[in-house]
């Protein structure tokens, strides 16, 4: 079995989270510089057997599309189309930075880190990632 990988994609940043073998748990992995996320994600792939892609789809509050959901949709396409063997499932990432804030408040990370927004968008993926796991689940 392999391993579902999570993308909290941004222009600047991408965070990103990985499940275990067993497809139990979301952890985070790391952010790195969107230029940079093919690069990674081919690399990843030749290494760590993967299952699926799990991609934050922004949204607004009432559930439309934001300034950003254009970019995302674009990345969603390009990432098919460089590995049309692997299923890419988009995810509502609605409040995750706010999820990933309290998450990192109530872990007890130092003021300073949990201002770090490359902590934020790692620890968004991994709330992207599970959020998806326990959607399979239901």
């Amino acid at each position: 079995m392999g391993r579902i990988l999570a993308i909290d994609y941004g222009n600047k940043r991408v965070g990103l989270a990985a499940t275990d073998a067993l497809q139990l748990i979301a952890n985070p992995l790391e952010t790195i510089h969107a230029k940079d996320i093919f690069t990674y994600l081919k690399a990843y792939v030749q290494r760590e057997p993967v299952d699926a892609f799990v991609v934050g789809m922004p949204r607004n509050l009432t559930g439309e599309a934001t300034d950003a959901t254009p970019h995302v949709v674009g990345f969603v396409r390009k990432l098919q189309k460089e590995f049309p063997d692997l299923p890419v499932h988009t995810v509502d990432e609605r409040f995750t930075s706010r999820m990933a804030q309290q998450a990192m408040l109530a872990g007890g990370l130092k003021k300073k880190d949990r201002q770090d927004k490359g902590t934020v968008d790692r620890v968004s993926a991994t709330i992207i990632l599970q959020s998806y796991l326990e959607s399979r689940s239901i």
